[in-house]
């Protein structure tokens, strides 16, 4: 029998759709001025808008800092288990 690990805290602040902080980050997939796909132990987290910059990274602390015009944060299940390759060359 597999013992699971504790999830890590997911926090998130949006301080007037401008400055956005997450805490209980994994990983970040990918990013780019209109959206910041993030992993968490709750799943992917996507978060869209415009004139976005990621501020501050840290995967061993799990803070992700994100500063822009924010419109939508969207949760969905966590990423399925894919080639490290199909992920190298999307």
């Amino acid at each position: 029998m597999t013992e699971q690990k504790p999830k890590s805290p997911n926090v998130i602040m949006l301080d007037n759709r401008s400055k956005l902080t997450v805490s209980g980050v994994n990983d970040v997939d990918s990013f780019d001025e209109r959206a910041v796909v993030a992993y968490t132990d709750y799943g992917q987290l996507t978060i869209q808008g415009s004139d976005l910059n990621i501020s501050k990274l840290s995967t061993e602390s799990g803070e992700l800092a994100i500063e822009g015009y924010i419109s939508s944060l969207v949760y969905t299940d966590n990423r399925p288990n894919e080639n490290i390759f199909k992920r190298l060359f999307r």
